[in-house]
């Protein structure tokens, strides 16, 4: 079963649940290791801070998410 990123989940918390979701973040240059915002932003929050597409990040996200899983 494929997990889904919640809308309301912090990048924080992804990358908390999840750490292969870190290295998706850095290949998109995104600072969020560590940034003390990155606890209040969403998915959609930090790729319009960062100039994201957010359909791509959060594919990439999810991907890494099921690859750690399965």
């Amino acid at each position: 079963m494929k997990r889904r990123l919640n809308a309301d989940a912090t990048m924080d918390g992804i990358m908390r649940e999840t750490p292969a979701t870190i290295r998706v973040v850095l290949q998109h240059g995104m600072l969020c290791v560590g940034c003390p915002i990155a606890s209040f932003h969403t998915v959609f929050d930090a790729a319009r801070e960062h100039d994201q597409d957010e359909d791509q990040l959060r594919h990439d996200l999810e991907a890494a998410i099921e690859s750690d899983v399965g």
